[in-house]
């Protein structure tokens, strides 16, 4: 179940993270309208090297972390990144989530990288991967459906975050269904 990195694609490059990437990810994660639709609130420098630390070690799903996490790369420039994780004990179902700087959307990047990591992934043996996000999320949710994602669920508030109750969408997506 090894993916081997980089991933490239026609505009992009999915590599492990860097230490020195915490600068460049903090200007990503550090924005109070993308961390609206997030568990955290907009990042600290502090809170940037911690988890460029955290994400060193998620460098496949056949690791101790079970755990893929890529720096998304447009040129020399890095705009987000896409984990995906392995959520069962069967090791064939992972959960998957994509951020990537407000000022690159609108471009491709996201579904370009996403895409990327789910072909891995499928390539190496995954059968299902499912995606959640706060409902308020419209672009995430597009971005579902445009990759072929089925929503399977709309769970009302079920989610208590930064004061208040936030909905979650659910979208999965098999193999069988990219065949």
């Amino acid at each position: 179940m090894a993916i081997e990195l980089p991933l490239v694609t026609q505009r992009l490059t999915l590599r492990a993270f860097r230490p020195d990437d915490a600068g460049p990810l903090l200007a990503v994660y550090d924005d109070p309208d993308l961390a609206r639709y997030l568990l955290d609130e907009p990042w600290t420098p502090d809170v940037a090297r911690e988890r460029v630390n955290q994400r060193l070690g998620q460098t496949g799903l056949d690791t101790e972390s079970r755990t893929l996490c890529v720096a998304v790369e447009h040129g020399p420039t890095l705009i987000g990144d896409v984990t995906c994780w392995l959520n069962d004990a069967t090791g064939r179902r992972a959960e998957i989530s994509w951020v990537l700087a407000t000022a690159s959307s609108g471009h491709g990047y996201a579904a370009e990288a996403t895409t990327a990591v789910l072909d891995a992934v499928f390539a190496a043996g995954i059968h299902r991967v499912e995606a959640q996000m706060d409902a308020r999320n419209e672009a995430s949710a597009a971005l579902a459906e445009r990759l072929g994602m089925t929503r399977e669920a709309h769970l009302r508030q079920n989610w208590w975050i930064k004061g208040e109750w936030t909905d979650t969408l659910v979208y999965g997506l098999l193999a069988d269904d990219r065949a």
